[in-house]
């Protein structure tokens, strides 16, 4: 194939493609029988009114006008020849060009009016096409619903006798359940009848039992009530008489309390006070046996201010030779009752009188809080002299960094003068010439009130740590 014809070809295939555009768009412009319209509506062709409207269009348009001819001189002459007799006819053909063209116009508007016409009809019959399948739908299943009517009616009197059927046996055997429960519930309460006298005594005989334990239970329960009253009578009697018997083997009433630096009033029964506010012998005992492994290996112990006697008491079962040394006859004279060595004496006159360095350990139980501020160090310079080298000197004595001691025992010595302070008396020993101190301390708290354990650990522990404390000191 040449380039021309290869040209050619291209330039046909170019103006297919512009007359299938006007096409379109002429049918997009005047529907008539268009593929988008509903097949239901047949809508006009306006195509041949188009082309005779065209065709009118070029007639009126060629109105006036002279067929070209060749040229040359005859033809010019003839055609200004026929342009003159067209321009001499203007007037007379006038009328008849507006009448042409105003035809053109009505056919113009009659095929705008039928082209809007064709529109709407394709418009309404989309719509009408879609009303109608919805249409259809609701019709197909309306026919599905009168038929499942159809078949349920065709079926009703079967279904019928069936459930009149199934009806007559489920009421028999209602009927027959009912009666079987009604029988049933006859024969419990004749069974219940029956045994109710049965099921009475024995609910009778069950309280009696019961009545006779609880009596039993409350009968031995208030005899061991009065047995424990009878005792605590028995044990406090017991301890009035042992009281007035020691009083009565001393001969009478004591002129200077116990452990004390200054007699206070006579009238207290001193006695008596240590047994309430310090508790009994065998509870200050137990309390105390904690320091027999510190003396254990001495050979003498001295109890500064020994009361009634308990250290000593411990010290003789562990074969420690001791000597208690008390302001009040009356404790030295029930201390040497017991069988113990005691001496009555001033602590101070009597630690002066001693050899130096004669004793290797010394007690001191609840002492110092009863000795004048000033008489303190005085006490331990004292004690550091008479005691041997690497003396054991134990000291106990209320905590005053624990403030529950003052809301309970402190103040209920009417002889305690003022607590000293751990610090203090740490201080004074080492002043005095003792080393390897150790302080212990006892008896915390929370364990007598309970209460303390809400507190934070830090604050119970800063404030309400043991009530008493023992310091531990060795003579250098």
């Amino acid at each position: 194939m040449s380039e021309a014809d290869g040209g050619v070809e291209l330039r046909a295939e170019e103006l297919a493609e512009i007359v299938r555009q006007i096409r379109e768009r002429v049918r997009a412009r005047y529907p008539s029988t268009a593929p988008t319209a509903a097949p239901a509506v047949g809508l006009a062709d306006l195509m041949p009114l188009l082309h005779a409207r065209d065709a009118a269009q070029a007639k009126v348009a060629a109105i006036g006008t002279v067929n070209p001819r060749p040229p040359g001189p005859l033809n010019a002459l003839i055609q200004a020849a026929k342009r003159l007799i067209a321009r001499l006819m203007n007037w007379h053909v006038r009328e008849q060009v507006e009448f042409n063209r105003g035809m053109v116009a009505a056919v113009n508007a009659t095929l705008q009016a039928l082209n809007e016409v064709n529109r709407s009809l394709a418009a309404l019959a989309g719509e009408v096409h879609g009303q109608t399948e919805a249409l259809g739908a609701r019709i197909g299943a309306f026919e599905e619903e009168a038929r499942q009517l159809r078949d349920i009616r065709s079926h009703w009197s079967e279904w019928r006798i069936g459930w009149e059927k199934k009806l007559a046996e489920t009421e028999i055997r209602h009927l027959r359940a009912v009666a079987e429960l009604q029988a049933a519930f006859d024969q419990r309460v004749r069974d219940a009848e029956a045994g109710f006298g049965f099921r009475l005594a024995q609910a009778e005989s069950a309280f009696r039992e019961l009545a006779g334990r609880q009596h039993a239970d409350f009968s031995r329960a208030l005899a061991e009530a009065q047995q424990q009253i009878r005792l605590d009578f028995e044990r406090q009697i017991h301890s009035e008489l042992r009281t007035l018997r020691q009083r009565l083997a001393l001969g009478g009433r004591p002129a200077a309390p116990a452990r004390a630096e200054s007699p206070p009033a006579d009238r207290l029964d001193w006695l008596r006070f240590a047994e309430r506010f310090r508790g009994g012998e065998e509870h200050v005992k137990a309390a105390q046996r904690r320091y027999v492994t510190d003396f254990r290996g001495s050979r003498r112990v001295l109890d500064l201010g020994c009361g009634r006697g308990e250290f000593l008491e411990l010290m003789a079962e562990a074969g420690i030779p001791a000597v208690g040394v008390d302001l009040s006859p009356e404790c030295v004279a029930l201390v040497r009752a017991k069988g113990l060595e005691a001496e009555q004496a001033d602590l101070f006159e009597y630690l002066d009188g001693l050899v130096d360095g004669s004793v290797d350990g010394i007690f001191c139980a609840h002492l110092i809080e009863h000795l004048a501020p000033e008489r303190l160090p005085r006490l331990i310079e004292l004690v550091a002299r008479k005691l041997a080298h690497n003396g054991l000197l134990v000291i106990e004595t209320p905590n005053p960094a624990c403030l529950a001691i003052f809301a309970t025992h402190f103040y209920a010595d009417p002889t305690h003068v003022r607590p000293v302070p751990i610090p203090l008396l740490v201080f004074y020993l080492e002043e005095a010439g003792f080393g390897g101190i150790e302080v212990r301390r006892l008896a915390p708290a929370v364990e007598t009130e309970p209460a303390l354990a809400e507190l934070p650990a830090a604050f119970r522990d800063a404030f309400f740590d043991g009530l008493d404390y023992t310091v531990l000191a060795r003579r250098l």
